[in-house]
C-alpha cells in the first residue's frame, strides 16, 4: 500500500512537471516572429528566415548582414552578425526520415524548415588570414575555402537574445 502511494506521488509529479514544462516552453523548439525572423529557443538565437538569396564572398556577406539585412526587415536590432559554425550546426537535422527540400540552385539539403536557404552553402565567422569556414547543409560538413571565393555560397544572420539593443 506505501508503495502504491509512493507511485501515485511520482506519477502525479511527473504530470504536473510535464504541464508545467508544455505551458512554459511548448513543444515548438521555434518560433516564427512574423518580421523575417525565427527565433530558436533551444539555443536563445534569432535567425534570418532566409539566407541573401545570392552568391557572396565572406567580405562582402559580412557587410550585408551589418548594413543591409537589419534595414530589409521589420526589426530594430542592429545586433546582426555572421553566426558560429557551431551555430550552424545546430540548424543541421539529422534525423535520416527527414526529407529536407530542394533550393533555388539544385541542391537538397537539410536545414530545419522554419529556415530557407536558396543554395547548400554557409559562411560562417571564423576565419583565419585568407580563409573561413563554410558548412555545407546538403551533406552536413564543413571546410575552409578561400573568403574571396563565391561559389554558389550564402549568409544567414544571426542575433543572440541574450543581449537586446535596439537603434
Amino acid at each position: 500500500m506505501v508503495a502504491y502511494k509512493f507511485n501515485a506521488v511520482w506519477a502525479l509529479f511527473f504530470v504536473i512537471f510535464l504541464l508545467l514544462t508544455v505551458t512554459l516552453y511548448g513543444f515548438e523548439r521555434f518560433t516564427d516572429n512574423g518580421d523575417g525572423t525565427v527565433t530558436d529557443h533551444k539555443t536563445g538565437l534569432m535567425w534570418a528566415k532566409n539566407d541573401n538569396q545570392g552568391d557572396i564572398n565572406w567580405k562582402q556577406g559580412e557587410r550585408w548582414v551589418k548594413f543591409t539585412f537589419p534595414y530589409s526587415i521589420s526589426t530594430s536590432y542592429n545586433n546582426w552578425r555572421l553566426p558560429t559554425l557551431e551555430e550552424l550546426l545546430t540548424l543541421y537535422v539529422r534525423d535520416k526520415s527527414y526529407p529536407g527540400y530542394e533550393t533555388d540552385c539544385g541542391q537538397k539539403v537539410r536545414i530545419v524548415p522554419e529556415i530557407r536557404i536558396t543554395c547548400g552553402w554557409l559562411w560562417s565567422s571564423e576565419k583565419k588570414s585568407i580563409t573561413a569556414r563554410v558548412y555545407n547543409f546538403n551533406r552536413g560538413y564543413h571546410y575552409t575555402d578561400r573568403m574571396v571565393h563565391k561559389k554558389a555560397y550564402r549568409v544567414l544572420p544571426v542575433r543572440s537574445l541574450k543581449w537586446q539593443t535596439t537603434n
